[in-house]
C-alpha cells in the first residue's frame, strides 16, 4: 500500500506542481508561438516599408519612416531574440509598449471599449502579442532560453571568483 501511495503522490506532485520544467515549457511555447508570428509580421513591414510608411502617416505618427523601420526590425529581430530567450524582458518591455501605441493609433475603438465590450479588445490584432510579451516580462523566459543559460554561467564564474575564508576570517589560499 505503502507504494501505492507514493507513486500517486508522484503523480499528484508531477502534474499539479510541475516544478521548474512544465512552467518552462509553457513559457517556451509561447515564445516559439507568439513570437514567430510577431517575427513574420516584422519581417513584412520591412519587405514593404512604404506602405507601412504611408499607414503610420496615416495614423499621424511622427516620423512615419523611422518608426515604420523601427517596429518593423523591433518586431522581426526582437522576436527573433525572444525566441532563443535572449535579453527577453527589455525586448518584451519594448514590444508591450509597441503593441499598447498599436492600440491607441490604430485599435484605438478596441481599447476604449476595454471595460464595456472586452470582446474587441481581446479580439483585436495587438492584444496576443501584448499578453504573451507581458507573461515574459513578468515571468523571465523560463529555463529553456540563452537568458537562463547566460545566468548559470555568470553564477558560477561569481562562485568561483569569491574568496574561501577560514574561522577567523582570514582568506585561505
Amino acid at each position: 500500500m505503502t507504494g501505492l501511495v507514493r507513486r500517486l503522490y508522484r503523480a499528484y506532485d508531477f502534474v499539479f506542481s510541475g516544478g521548474v520544467l512544465l512552467p518552462s515549457a509553457f513559457l517556451l511555447l509561447l515564445r516559439l508561438y507568439f513570437f514567430w508570428q510577431l517575427f513574420l509580421t516584422g519581417k513584412g513591414k520591412l519587405a514593404h516599408i512604404g506602405k507601412v510608411s504611408e499607414f503610420f502617416s496615416s495614423l499621424g505618427i511622427p516620423l512615419p519612416t523611422l518608426n515604420a523601420y523601427f517596429i518593423g526590425s523591433l518586431e522581426c529581430f526582437g522576436s527573433l531574440l525572444l525566441i532563443v530567450g535572449l535579453a527577453s524582458r527589455p525586448l518584451s518591455l519594448l514590444i508591450s509598449v509597441s503593441m499598447i501605441v498599436a492600440y491607441i493609433t490604430a485599435d484605438f475603438d478596441a481599447l476604449s471599449h476595454f471595460l464595456s465590450d472586452s470582446d474587441k479588445f481581446v479580439k483585436a490584432d495587438p492584444f496576443p502579442f501584448l499578453l504573451t510579451a507581458l507573461i515574459i516580462y513578468v515571468f523571465g523566459p523560463g529555463e529553456f532560453s540563452v537568458d537562463a543559460v547566460l545566468k548559470r554561467k555568470f553564477a558560477n564564474l561569481a562562485k568561483r571568483k569569491r574568496v574561501a575564508v577560514d574561522a577567523s576570517g582570514s582568506p585561505v589560499k
